[in-house]
């Protein structure tokens, strides 16, 4: 019966539309944390409310992605425009978590990176405007990983040499330059990230992403003309989501090429 359910067609389609709706309801959660952590405020207790006028939102209000879209993006109270962050984290956390599913497939690790993922969404926009990662989030992704190596015991050596293969240089760096190079945080994630991912993998991970964050980093500097400081942490996450979904085919590729 099982066998039959996961090559049912109407199941993995089932299965999928299920996930991308789970997704949007975690992406509108995701925009609580974004708004509450750095404020300091409970996460979980005080219900969503209008910025501007401080209307309490029904549960019709709530519904990820479509109350924005019915509402035009207003406030039903005040008429106050609703930020397109919103939409944006909810349908980008959706995707981001096909995108895995798609690569992944139905397996226990999946919904680590998927959990993985949508804490990165909090980390990027939250070190955007702060430029700082809050510890509790690098702690999650922590947990994360204890669990990929309970998932992969047998491999658990690769996982814990991850935890301090990028980590410790960038430690050294905080050190060296007083933190004006880089921040703890991003000391954290990457000891969290290389716990979850592997030495290899958090290599790589780190590789793409110091090279996206120069690219980017650059171009935003001609065109909007953003000053030389940046918040290192969206570009180190982004180079830990593409490692989860492209890590594998990449590492391969690398080391056959050093082969022949």
């Amino acid at each position: 019966m099982s066998d039959y359910l996961w090559l049912n067609p109407f199941f993995i389609i089932y299965a999928v539309a299920v996930i991308f709706i789970l997704g949007l309801l975690i992406g509108s959660f995701l925009n609580v944390c974004i708004y509450r952590i750095p404020l300091g405020q409970n996460i979980a207790i005080s219900r969503s409310h209008c910025m501007k006028c401080g209307h309490v939102l029904k549960w019709y209000e709530l519904i990820p992605l479509f109350s924005w879209l019915i509402q035009g993006g207003k406030c039903r109270s005040c008429k106050e425009k609703i930020s397109i962050q919103y939409p944006i984290v909810e349908l980008g956390n959706a995707l981001s978590w096909m995108a895995i599913l798609a690569i992944w497939g139905f397996r226990p690790v999946t919904i680590l990176y998927c959990a993985c993922a949508s804490c990165m969404i909090v980390i990027s926009i939250i070190d955007e405007r702060t430029k700082e990662i809050n510890l509790g989030l690098n702690l999650f992704i922590g947990l994360l990983g204890i669990a990929r190596v309970v998932l992969d015991y047998r491999n658990w050596l690769y996982f814990v040499i991850g935890l301090f293969a990028v980590s410790i240089p960038f430690l050294i760096i905080v050190i060296v330059s007083k933190e004006r190079a880089m921040g703890l945080g991003d000391v954290y994630l990457m000891a969290a990230a290389g716990l979850l991912l592997g030495w290899k993998h958090v290599l790589l991970a780190t590789v793409i992403g110091c090279t996206l964050g120069s690219i980017i980093h650059l171009i935003r500097m001609k065109i909007s003309k953003k000053g030389k400081e940046l918040a290192f942490g969206p570009y180190l996450c982004l180079g830990i989501y593409l490692t989860i979904l492209f890590g594998n085919p990449i590492l391969k590729w690398y080391i056959s090429f050093l082969v022949h």
